[in-house]
């Protein structure tokens, strides 16, 4: 089996951007997103990054499943998965407004960043969300999942509020992405994304994947929580600049 040299770039970003993925455990998709469809197209590109979110995750979760808040999980999820239904839906009828829409996610993204940093730099106290405004954030976060495959920069905006513990935060949304992401392969399935290019170039990738745990891993274990907030809020500019160019 070969690949093109557009294959081999692929691989190279799929490298880099899960091993953010890893470390942060949001941030890996939606980072490889625009590069990818220049690379391999939109359809194959939401296939494979889709199956590498939910690879990662249990790369991440084996060695990290005591730290997984399970309330928190079964809520996020719970509030998560009608949004990514109504979001599968409407990315039927989304197609001649792909770009504004991306636009408005990148600004959305970009201004909970700023907001993030100014709050973590001026050392004022992160309050706890409200019931209504967390349903609403996370209800959004599923949206955004189920059109754009990169639901993780809104879900980080409610998960830095929650967890006071990295290694809980990066469990938890972890166990999320395996779940949620486990959905979507099926739907991507259905909607026929997976033929024989996409599947030998998905195998490629999953090896790949296995050096970009690792690192990652390694990474993420050696961090402060300061550190790793700084990471999160500068890889959500990160996102919606990339929203914004997609």
């Amino acid at each position: 089996m070969r690949i093109d040299l557009q294959g081999i770039l692929f691989l190279v970003v799929v490298f880099l951007s899960n091993v953010i993925q890893c470390v942060t455990g949001f941030a890996g998709t939606v980072l490889a997103m625009p590069f990818s469809v220049i690379l391999i197209g939109d359809s194959a590109a939401k296939a494979i990054l889709n199956v590498l979110g939910a690879a990662a995750s249990i790369g991440v979760l084996v060695s990290a499943y005591k730290h997984v808040n399970k309330k928190e999980f079964v809520k996020i999820v719970g509030f998560m998965l009608p949004g990514i239904v109504a979001g599968y839906f409407l990315n039927k009828t989304l197609d001649s407004y792909v770009r504004a829409a991306h636009i408005i996610l990148g600004v959305v993204v970009i201004f909970f960043a700023v907001l993030n940093f100014y709050k973590l730099f001026a050392k004022k106290e992160s309050k706890q969300p409200g019931p209504v405004l967390s349903a609403v954030v996370l209800l959004a976060s599923g949206l955004i999942h189920g059109v754009f495959v990169c639901g993780g920069p809104m879900l980080v905006t409610y998960a830095s509020r929650r967890f006071d513990d990295t290694k809980e935060f990066r469990a938890t949304l972890s166990a999320v992405w395996i779940v949620l992401n486990g959905i979507m392969i099926f739907t991507h399935y259905q909607s026929g994304y997976f033929d024989g290019n996409t599947f030998v170039l998905l195998l490629y990738a999953l090896a790949v994947l296995v050096g970009a745990i690792l690192l990652g891993n390694l990474i993420a274990n050696k961090m402060s929580k300061k550190a790793f907030l700084i990471l999160s809020y500068v890889l959500m500019v990160i996102s919606g600049i990339s929203l914004l160019i997609q």
